[in-house]
C-alpha cells in the first residue's frame, strides 16, 4: 500500500509540472505486508446453512472454527456471536456467544468446546455458547473474531456493550464467518 501510494504520488507530482520523482522503497522491511485473518469452520461455508447439530434442535453446541493468519503484535482474540435479525424490528440483536482474552496462538476452537478466555453474559443470561434458535424464519447468525492489541481489563459476564466498549481503539483487525438457519 505504501509502495502504492509513493508511486501514485511522484506520477501526480510529474504530472503536475513538478520535476522531484519521490524513490520507492526497495527493501522488504519498508512494505507493509496485511493479510486478513480469517475464520472458518469445517462444518458450514460462510452464508451457509448452520447443520441442526450446532442449533437448539440439535446437540446446540458450538461449532469447530479454524483461526488463520492472526496478524503479528496481537495479544488476544475476541469472539463474539449474534442474529442481527431475532430482533429486528425493535432494531437489537440477540448475543448468543461472547469470548475474549483468548490466546493469539489459538488456531482451533474444537466442537463442543468453550475456548479459554473471559465469557460474558449473552441475551438469554448464560455465559456459554447458545445455538441458533430462530422463532419465526431464517436468520444469518454473524461469528465474528477480532485481533487485539491488548488483553481486555473486563470482568466474566459483561455484556457486548461492555466488550465493544473495552475493545475500542485495540482492534487490530477483524473477521467474520455467517451462517444461516431456518427451524424449517
Amino acid at each position: 500500500m505504501k509502495r502504492f501510494f509513493l508511486l501514485f504520488a511522484s506520477i501526480v507530482l510529474l504530472g503536475t509540472g513538478c520535476q522531484e520523482v519521490l524513490p520507492l522503497p526497495t527493501t522488504p522491511d519498508s512494505f507493509i505486508t496485511t493479510r486478513p485473518m480469517k475464520l472458518t469452520s469445517p462444518a458450514f461455508t460462510h452464508e451457509g446453512s448452520i447443520p441442526s447439530t450446532y442449533t437448539c434442535d440439535g446437540e446446540n453446541i458450538s461449532p469447530p472454527l479454524a483461526i488463520s493468519e492472526v496478524p503479528e503484535g496481537t495479544q488476544s482474540l475476541a469472539l463474539i456471536m449474534d442474529d442481527p435479525d431475532a430482533m429486528k424490528p425493535a432494531g437489537k440483536v440477540w448475543d448468543h456467544w461472547l469470548v475474549w482474552n483468548i490466546d493469539s496462538n489459538t488456531t482451533n476452537i474444537v466442537a463442543g468446546e468453550e475456548p479459554t478466555g473471559t465469557h460474558g453474559t449473552g441475551t438469554a443470561g448464560g455465559q456459554t455458547y447458545q445455538g441458533p434458535c430462530p422463532p419465526d424464519a431464517e436468520h444469518r447468525y454473524s461469528f465474528r473474531l477480532y485481533a487485539l492489541d491488548t488483553m481486555l481489563d473486563l470482568p466474566s459476564g459483561s455484556t457486548k456493550a461492555d466488550l465493544e466498549q473495552a475493545m475500542d481503539g485495540h482492534i487490530l483487525v477483524q473477521t467474520e464467518l455467517a451462517g444461516k438457519y431456518n427451524r424449517k
